[in-house]
This record gives structure tokens, C-alpha cells and sequence, in this order.
């Protein structure tokens, strides 16, 4: 096909920095090679196998996924080691199990009691089998057992076990209190705790007798902060990196100039004191970024064409509008309707979603067009 240019490439789109993605995946590799655990890369961020392939170059090629559309996308490209990271209901037991004839290996997980002889009933009924991961909640609250609630987390693990179909692969949490640090310490802090209270579960489970053979844990900025080696068997499950995004860098996970996702838009009206652009809420989503740290971060952080930022951000967005307030006069006169804009995303993992495609971008030309694959 014939690749359009900045200029010409319908708005709003989505574009990738090449440059910027491959520095991000070598240096996350290099990382997770000095800490001495197994990189399993969460591919929700992009939802795309081309950049998962370069994830995983140099690794032993597992991956995370977040919806079983994703499962059978990445299946179909070749990825046979998945890690499916929504805890497991009834109504997805069909297509779960559909899936596990597709890959060598697929794992889900669950903190219920009770589930695993109804999976393991119809794993059976489907001629497959299935790994599960024990959920442990090691202080985000969203999902998962307590990690100090070790009776009902052994009840979980020995309902894992006795499974016939289901093998206990080991336990698995998201430290998303980590998104609430403000500084670097406070990072690390989270980071050793998330480590600290899953190697304790997993002592504990053993000396219930019960084998825990990987121990998964990792959000970006916890991987990103922490420091020393990991004990073994340990499994990290990063996903923003590839791109990170404005409220990565502005909680100080990644500088400005590692963000590698920026949506195009175009000016489509010009009035004192603002413009308005044709990115709104589906473009950009309706992540409001780091407002805790930045008050005024607004839906996005506003560059030129070549991403030079100019100090601005998008303060409000409808469904297909975004509006910019520019206060300096001088500046405003310099946007004239049809300028193109480049808007630093909030949330990377939000906005790739809402796209069907990246337009890839190297020094300021496109050179590809990869696909995003969309839906549950």
C-alpha cells in the first residue's frame, strides 16, 4: 500500500515512534535480565502481535493478555504461551477452553474457592487443560485474596490442585497502588512490598505442602523501581513501557522523551483564547492522567507536528472534539484551522484501544501500518 504523510494521513491518528518503542522494549529486556526474572510482557497496552514479537525477542516467548479476543488473535499469529489476566467466570468457560486447544499452554486465574472443579468440569468436557494462578491481593484491592488471609489462599490453591484437568501454576497479583506513588522511593517501596508479600505466600503454601512454581507479580512502575535481583521463580508482567505516556512521565516513571504513542489532530475552529481540535474523547479516551500530581494535566499534552511540545493541553473533549485553551496571543495566531497537532496521551493502554491501527513513524515519515486487535 501507499503510505500517506503527517500531512496527508486522515485525523485523528494514531502514531507510533518507532524509534522511541525499541528503546523502550531493549531497555525494559536489559532490565528484566538484571533482575533475574522471567519477562511474560502484558500485551493490553498495544494489542498488536508485531510489536509482541518484538517483546518477547530474547525471552522465552510468554505473554499477558487481558481479553480472550486478544487470546485468539495473538494465537492465530504463532504465540502458544498465554496468561489470561481477568480473573475467570462460568460464562467465559467455553471460549476459554476453545482457546487452550489453539496454544501449547494457557493459564488463567482466580481467587474463588469454588471454581476450579466447575473449570475443571468443563476443561474436561472439552478434552483440554488448563494452568491456574491463586489471585493474591497484596494491597490494591481490587482483586484477589488478602495475602494475609492464608487459610482462604491455601483453600483456593488445594481447590487448584485437586482439579483434575487444572495444574497450580503458581500465584499472581498487581500491585495498582504503585499508579498512587508520588516519588521514586515511594515506588520502590510499593515494589518491595508487592515482592516481599508474595514470596511470603509462597513459603507458606509450601510449608502446607503445596508447590508454587511461579511467582507472578509487576505493573510498570513497579518493575521499573525495583533495584536488586529476584528470588527465582519469579515472573514480571509489564505492559505500559512500550510506550509509556504523560501520566507515566509525569509521576516520574519515564521522561517526557520515552513516550512513544502521540495522537495527530487537526484544528478545526480558532476563537480567542482557544482552538479546537478534531481528537476528542474516542481518540484520546477520557483518562484524565495524573491529576493528583498535575492538576491542569487535562486529557492530553499538546505538541507540533514534530512532537516539539508547546505547552499546552487538551482541557476538555466531547465525543469527536477536543478543546486547547491558549492564552498567549502570539502562539494562537500560529494555529490556524488545519494545523496538525500531536497530543501526548494520558493513558497509552486507553487510547490504543479505541484505534484500529498505528501509523508508524520514523523520523517524521510513516513506514508502516500495523493492526489493533479490538474487542472481548
Amino acid at each position: 500500500m501507499t503510505l500517506p504523510d503527517l500531512l496527508t494521513v486522515p485525523t485523528p491518528a494514531l502514531l507510533l515512534d518507532q524509534n522511541r518503542l525499541e528503546r523502550n522494549l531493549a531497555r525494559m529486556s536489559a532490565h528484566v535480565a538484571r533482575l533475574g526474572a522471567r519477562l511474560r510482557p502484558h500485551i493490553k497496552t498495544h494489542k498488536c502481535p508485531l510489536i509482541a514479537r518484538k517483546q518477547v525477542a530474547g525471552q522465552f516467548g510468554g505473554i499477558t493478555i487481558s481479553t480472550l479476543a486478544e487470546g485468539f488473535a495473538f494465537a492465530e499469529a504463532g504465540f502458544d504461551d498465554l496468561l489470561y489476566a481477568v480473573p475467570i467466570e462460568p460464562g467465559k468457560f467455553g471460549r476459554i477452553c476453545q482457546l487452550a486447544r489453539q496454544v501449547r499452554r494457557l493459564a488463567v486465574l482466580t481467587d474463588e474457592p469454588t471454581l476450579p472443579p466447575l473449570l475443571s468440569a468443563a476443561a474436561e468436557a472439552a478434552g483440554v487443560s488448563l494452568d491456574v494462578f491463586v489471585e493474591i491481593d497484596c494491597g490494591d484491592g481490587r482483586t484477589g485474596v488478602p495475602f494475609d488471609h492464608l487459610d482462604r489462599i491455601e483453600h483456593v490453591a488445594r481447590a487448584v490442585a485437586s482439579a483434575r484437568r487444572l495444574t497450580l501454576a503458581g500465584i499472581l497479583t498487581h500491585a495498582g497502588q504503585s499508579y498512587a506513588a508520588r516519588t521514586t522511593a515511594e515506588r520502590r517501596t510499593v515494589a518491595g512490598l508487592e515482592r516481599d508479600r508474595m514470596a511470603q505466600v509462597a513459603a507458606a503454601l509450601e510449608q502446607r505442602g503445596l508447590a508454587v512454581p511461579c511467582i507472578s507479580i509487576g505493573s510498570t512502575p513497579t518493575v521499573v523501581a525495583l533495584d536488586e535481583p529476584l528470588p527465582p521463580n519469579f515472573e514480571v508482567r509489564p505492559g505500559n513501557y512500550v510506550f509509556f505516556d504523560a501520566f507515566q512521565a509525569q509521576c516520574g516513571v519515564c521522561a517526557f522523551d520515552d513516550c512513544a504513542l502521540t495522537v495527530l489532530t487537526a484544528v478545526v475552529h480558532r476563537s480567542e483564547g482557544k482552538v479546537v481540535v478534531d481528537a476528542g474523547a474516542i481518540a484520546l479516551s477520557k483518562d484524565i492522567g495524573a491529576a493528583d500530581f498535575f492538576p491542569h494535566s487535562g486529557y492530553g499534552l499538546v505538541g507540533d507536528l514534530a512532537g516539539r511540545p508547546l505547552g499546552l493541553r487538551v482541557a476538555a473533549v466531547s465525543q469527536e472534539h477536543g478543546r486547547i485553551p491558549v492564552a498567549d496571543p502570539a502562539l494562537l495566531e500560529r494555529l490556524p484551522v488545519g494545523t496538525r497537532l500531536r497530543v501526548v496521551v494520558n493513558h497509552s493502554c486507553l487510547t490504543a484501544a479505541q484505534h484500529t491501527h498505528y501509523w508508524v513513524v520514523d523520523d517524521g515519515t510513516i513506514v508502516a501500518r500495523w493492526p489493533i486487535v479490538q474487542g472481548w
